[in-house]
């Protein structure tokens, strides 16, 4: 099947290097191969390859090959430095497509800037909308989501057995060759225990000072521990949305997991986890492909009223989402931010929903049917 982000992949190619990034497995390769088949020849290198790696930095492919394909090229010394030396100085016609499974801004070493040479794509897991097929409802997909998770190979098994399989040597390898990257050893044990606290915590708002008291670290060194796996791309956050952003600063961030059905909690619980990763999806591809200002966040008042998701567009909320499970009762958070922000469109988003209404200026959707007219 043909990712997403393929044709306009293929248009910036022509342009500038280009960058894809995102979770290990999620479909990186399987696109930058897909890709390579559209050029008449191709090569295609990893730097977790030894032979690979040498070939890289002698620079040992054909002059005359259309497209280069560096796989985890950010795990070279300076290797900003060196393709920034590789793409000025290249063969006409010449293009570069560099995947990675780890953000780039985390690699930040000392050297020339890549500034103006590169266009950034950031790949996620399957969504209802990319999913979208005329021989399966999107209730149907969604459902599938919400019990295997959106990764290629958990999701195309078709078996909770062999997606919780997936799973276990999933995060085993994460952690094995990702996480030592960032850490030290002694550190691998708390980062874990970190991981299994937090996939009881989807969709609550984080304390950090109350995950440091139960693992008896700092609370700092949590907040370091989740920006490691945020680099990796093993868990996503969602601030809240306040028109002054100091204010917003001081409340705690939601968090998510990229892969939902490794959710520790109730089926709602990874159902809201499948709707957050469908929204940071379509809110990255608009930012990566057109360049709009789009952010997702979340409200949340003194008084505990908490509205799921808000999606922004230069600062400004647009839409203001609620995800239920089951309930087609208006949620008040819904009712008490139409009066407060009129301007916003509001949305209650439910899977097991018998028919659509609108109340009050509030619209009740079908939560899979609205998911596959997102833009990614």
């Amino acid at each position: 099947m043909n990712r997403y982000l393929n044709k306009h992949i293929i248009n910036d190619l022509k342009k500038k290097m280009v960058f894809i990034t995102g979770p290990r497995q999620v479909g990186k390769t399987y696109l930058a191969k897909a890709i390579a088949e559209k050029f008449s020849s191709s090569v295609y290198l990893n730097y977790d390859d030894i032979d690979h790696a040498r070939m890289i930095r002698k620079r040992q492919w054909p002059t005359a090959s259309p497209l280069i394909i560096f796989d985890e090229l950010h795990k070279m010394k300076n290797w900003k430095n060196y393709l920034k030396g590789t793409f000025d100085t290249r063969p006409a016609n010449q293009q570069y497509l560099i995947t990675g499974s780890a953000r780039l801004d985390t690699f930040r070493q000392t050297g020339d800037s890549l500034a103006g040479r590169y266009y950034h794509y950031r790949l996620n897991p399957f969504s209802v909308r990319e999913l979208k097929s005329p021989n399966e409802t999107p209730y149907d997909i969604l459902s599938r989501l919400i019990t295997l998770g959106g990764f290629p190979e958990p999701y195309l098994s078709g078996t909770p057995v062999e997606a919780n399989r997936w799973r276990q040597q999933y995060f085993t390898g994460i952690v094995r060759e990702d996480i030592l990257d960032f850490s030290r050893i002694q550190e691998v044990r708390a980062i874990r225990l970190l991981v299994d606290m937090l996939r009881k915590r989807v969709g609550a708002p984080l304390s950090f000072s109350s995950l440091a008291r139960d693992l008896q670290i700092a609370p700092n060194t949590v907040k370091k521990y989740i920006a490691i796996l945020e680099s990796l791309y093993i868990v996503f956050l969602i601030r809240p949305y306040h028109r002054d952003v100091a204010r917003a600063i001081l409340k705690g961030p939601k968090i998510y997991f990229y892969d939902c059905g490794y959710v520790n909690r109730d089926e709602g619980s990874r159902f809201e986890n499948a709707v957050a990763v469908s929204l940071l999806k379509h809110a990255q591809y608009l930012q990566d492909v057109e360049a709009q200002n789009i952010s997702l966040h979340y409200i949340r008042t003194k008084e505990g009223r908490e509205l799921d998701f808000v999606l922004t567009l230069d600062g400004q909320a647009r839409q203001g989402i609620e995800v239920k499970l089951s309930d087609d009762h208006i949620a008040p958070p819904l009712a008490y931010f139409k009066k407060k922000l009129p301007e916003m469109e509001m949305l209650q988003l439910v899977h097991n929903l018998r028919q659509e209404k609108d109340v009050d200026g509030i619209s009740v959707r079908h939560a899979g049917e609205w998911l596959a007219n997102l833009d990614a």
